[in-house]
Order: structure tokens, then sequence, then C-alpha cells
């Protein structure tokens, strides 16, 4: 059987100045493990330049291990990671922000895990064990214990936290739930749960820390709260 190698999907926008950083840890944390990966980057058409410093990146590291996959505009979460697997070859993904609020040191704890229960899915969590998070203020806390709570109540998707976005899955899983989903935003990375629960896939968690952004400004708005909400209430009728 052939060694297991992992793709992991780094949507962007506007981060060049979190990209060499969150790149490094990566191919260190896989490096010192011996484990085959590769980085996908994709950028949505950054104004920023994040792109030039992905293909500096590029130009580091090599082709076989940073693969660019950019796009001409901001097209959404859930299209990059349509457009990022096509590109994957390895037999697993992992998602993760580009933003360093989720460590690379996590990922050997990720597939670990994933090797100990044969799982399908990966999940970190901010709510169980020693997760948590950190450079919030209270009302961003609350807001997301709240959202966390109330999704508990609705849905029963069997993990401690639903909306958080560093998981790991194996390939054709992550495709089957990515074709069944319909949110958008915020609230795809729930359905996502809430479909694998639905379609009786093992999940296994892993306690991570969360750390606000390192640059640049949150991308959570007034209206995305909004939109989280009719999400949850849309996926409570409809699962």
């Amino acid at each position: 059987m052939a060694p297991n190698k992992y793709s992991v999907l780094l949507p962007t926008y506007e981060e060049r100045e979190n990209l060499p950083f969150i790149v490094w840890l990566i191919v260190k944390y896989f490096t010192e493990s011996g484990i085959d990966f590769e980085i996908i980057i994709i950028d949505d058409g950054s104004p920023d330049g994040t792109l030039e410093v992905a293909e500096e990146l590029q130009r580091i590291y090599g082709k076989d291990r940073i693969v660019l996959r950019p796009r001409g505009k901001k097209l959404g979460l859930g299209t990059a990671y349509v457009h990022g697997i096509k590109h994957a070859t390895g037999n697993f993904i992992i998602i993760m922000d580009a933003d360093m609020s989720h460590h690379p040191k996590f990922i050997p704890e990720f597939i670990k895990k994933q090797e100990e229960g044969n799982y399908d899915v990966v999940t970190g969590t901010r709510y169980s064990g020693n997760g948590g998070v950190f450079g919030w203020d209270l009302k961003r806390k609350c807001v997301s214990r709240v959202a966390n709570f109330i999704t508990q109540v609705l849905l029963r998707p069997g993990v401690s936290d639903l909306t958080g976005s560093f998981r790991l899955y194996r390939k054709e899983v992550l495709q089957r739930l990515i074709d069944s989903c319909v949110s958008k935003g915020y609230v795809f990375q729930m359905e996502m749960m809430v479909r694998a629960r639905q379609f009786n896939f093992s999940i296994g968690e892993v306690p991570i820390s969360f750390v606000d952004r390192v640059y640049g400004e949150s991308k959570l708005g007034g209206q995305e709260v909004v939109d989280f909400l009719k999400g949850v209430l849309y996926l409570f009728a409809t699962t």
C-alpha cells in the first residue's frame, strides 16, 4: 500500500504578510514528521500581492511542494475547496485558514488521530480538552459560544465545535460532502459536519488553540452573523 500523502488547501485573500509564516510552519511540521505533503494555494485575486508572495514561496520550496491554483476574483470558500480538490494529489486533504489562526503544529496530531481511529474526518475543536480561543474580546467569544450552543441543540452534530474550519478529510469523503453542501460562507463549515453525520462518516476530534488574526482584518461582520443564523435554521429544517 502506498504511504499516505496530505494535500493542504490554503484559500487566500489578502494574506501577503501571513502566507510566508504559515507555509514555513506547514513545511516544518511535515518535514519533521517525515510525511509526504503538498500545499495548494488558492488565491482569489488578492489586490495586495498575495499571489506574488505565493510565487516566491514556490520558487523557494519547489513546485512539487507548493501548487498555485489562483482564481481571478473572490469566489468564496466552498468553491475554493472544490477548485483545490481538483488539483490535489494526496489521498487526504487538510483544510485550514491562511491567517495564522490555525497553528500547523496541530497537523501531526490530526494525522495521528486519524490513524488511531481510522476516521473519515478529523476536526479541530476549541471547546473540549485543552482547546481554546486567544485574542478574542468577550463579545466575539460570546457570539461563538452562543452560535455553537444553538447549533448543538438544533443539529446534534456529535462534534463539540461545529463552526471551526481546521480539518482533515479523506479525499473522497470531502468530495462527497462538498457535492452535497448547499451553504455558502461560514455556514458551509457547519453543514459539512452535519452532512458527515447524516452519511454516517466517522469523526474524530483534536483540541486546538485558535488564535485571532496576526495581520489584517477579521472578515466576520454583522451580516455574516445573520447569514449564520439563517443557515442554522435551514440545516435544522432540512437534515
